[in-house]
């Protein structure tokens, strides 16, 4: 199979995975802090649905992808952060961290590397060498 595709794949599952979750902050938007919900909390949440629509949109279709892919590493690193020292989650089980942990891997993964030639990306630099 050609590392291409195998990028591309990568890609996807990567960049669907932060658009789902942009989404569901989206709704935070319209919140008020609480209790449950403090004013900084909500800031970050508010912050994070933007920058995880920007970054799984960027991801997704292979648009500045090494750059994108870092800053959804800092926003994994970050939740497996808040799951192991402020909600004492353990690796595995209910609530663990170890989807956050491979989704982690998978971004480190697509910083290391690059989009691949199935990406805007490649079509862009393809377009400014021939023109």
């Amino acid at each position: 199979m050609h590392i291409s595709l195998i990028l591309l794949v990568l890609r996807l599952g990567v960049g669907i995975i932060f658009l789902y979750h942009a989404s569901t902050k989206f709704k935070m938007w319209k919140m008020q802090p609480s209790a449950q919900m403090s004013s900084g909390m909500l800031s970050l949440m508010k912050f994070l649905s933007v920058a995880e629509l920007l970054g799984g949109l960027a991801v997704l279709f292979g648009v500045l992808t090494q750059f994108a892919a870092a800053g959804l590493a800092i926003i994994m690193l970050g939740a497996i952060y808040m799951k192991v020292s402020m909600w004492k989650k353990t690796f595995s089980g209910d609530g663990g961290w170890e989807l956050d942990f491979i989704i982690l891997c998978a971004c480190i993964t697509l910083m290391l590397g690059d989009a691949g030639i199935i990406s805007l990306n490649h079509l862009i630099l393809f377009y400014a060498r021939t023109h």
